[in-house]
This record gives C-alpha cells, structure tokens and sequence, in this order.
C-alpha cells in the first residue's frame, strides 16, 4: 500500500474514533444522566446508573485521545501540501481535545460528589466546556478544508464543505449565548464535510500521490 494512502487510512480510522466516542458521550450517555433544571434527578441518575456514569468518563477520555492523535496524523498527512495549514490543524485540533480532557475531569469528579447541586453544576460546566471547545474545532475545521484544496487529494467541494462547517462551527460557539436556536443550523455543513471526509479517508485514502516540490531555477552565469 503506498504511504500515503496507508497515512490516510489511519487518519480516517481515528478521525471515526472521535466521532463515535464523542456522539456516544455527549449525545448518548449525557443525555441519560443530565437532567437541565433539577439536580436532584440529575444525583439520582448518576448514582443509579454508576456503570453508565463511569463509561460517559471513559468515552471522553477516548475522544480525547483519538482527537489528539488524529490531529497529528492530519498534519502527518498534509504537510507536504501545506506545513502552515497542515500545523494549524495539529495544534487547534489538539487545543481542543485539552478542553475536552478538562470536561472529562469533572464528569470523573461527578462520580464521588453527593450533592445534587455540585453534580449538577458540574455537569452544566463541563457541558459549557463543550459549547466553547467548538471553537477550535471549527478552527480545525477550516485548515483542514484548505489542506483539501491545496492537495488535490479529494473531491474540491468536501474542502470547501469542511471550510464552511468550520467557520458555522465558530460562529455557532458565538451563536450559543445570542442566538442559540442558530446553533444546530450553524454546524450542519460541518457534520457533511465530517462524515464525509472520515468515509473518503478510510475508503479511497487519496487520489494521487504526494506533489512534488517545483524545481528551482538555477541562475544563468
């Protein structure tokens, strides 16, 4: 398999492991245990449902680290088509995963607190955390979008898809506290480009192999 196509592969196979850690912890597990407005029934669920409190950790702890490695396979990946765009993808995309570890630390904290007022502020912050952890992930976004482009790897439109959910992605962290029914409308081309892209890699890989640096002109004496 040539390098390349085989670097891409794995970047698609991480890239599938934060989606899925990440949906299944935020929009599974949290939504069984987090109860917005009555911390009692939040306490409740959380101390019945110990075993699902404990994967909810767990899974963030993996959508962190599939996060961080994936942003470093991206710019493994893209750093002969462009080592700026390639770098800024590496380091929003681990910046991001630093929010997330931080979200993970206090649902871990949730499972030995007793008090349904501390859980529940726990759980609105670390909920919090994600909401503004959206904005580097739209910054990972748009590097991303702009590596597509400049590689010719993939089809131009998933480029300019992805670079589009990227800047909804930023706008929607500013979105949540102005116009929060804007929000989900703001990330859906991100969720296209994502799926999209995660399919593409773990698929076809890359459509051509790695261009080569432009030869220099040596001057005439």
């Amino acid at each position: 398999m040539d390098p390349l196509v085989r670097t891409a592969r794995v970047t698609g196979l991480l890239y599938l492991g934060l989606a899925v850690a990440g949906g299944l912890g935020f929009l599974l597990v949290r939504s069984r245990l987090f109860v917005d407005g009555d911390p009692a029934a939040t306490l409740a669920n959380v101390t019945a449902h110990g075993s699902l409190a404990r994967a909810g950790v767990a899974l963030e702890l993996l959508t962190v680290l599939t996060q961080a490695l994936a942003a470093l396979w991206f710019y493994r990946l893209f750093r002969t088509a462009d080592s700026f765009a390639a770098g800024a993808i590496a380091v929003f995309g681990t910046v991001n995963a630093v929010v997330i570890l931080v979200s993970a630390a206090l649902l871990g904290t949730t499972l030995s607190v007793r008090d349904g007022a501390q859980v529940q502020l726990l759980y609105l912050v670390s909920g919090a955390l994600w909401s503004a952890g959206g904005l580097f992930f739209g910054l990972w976004l748009i590097p991303m979008g702009w590596c597509v482009l400049r590689s010719g790897w993939m089809p131009r439109a998933l480029g300019w898809i992805l670079v589009a959910g990227g800047v909804g992605y930023v706008l929607a962290a500013f979105s949540e506290h102005v116009v929060p029914a804007a929000a989900d409308l703001l990330v859906l081309p991100a969720t296209v480009g994502e799926l999209w892209m995660v399919g593409y890699l773990i698929v076809r890989g890359v459509r051509r192999t790695a261009p080569q640096p432009e030869p220099q002109l040596q001057p005439q004496l």
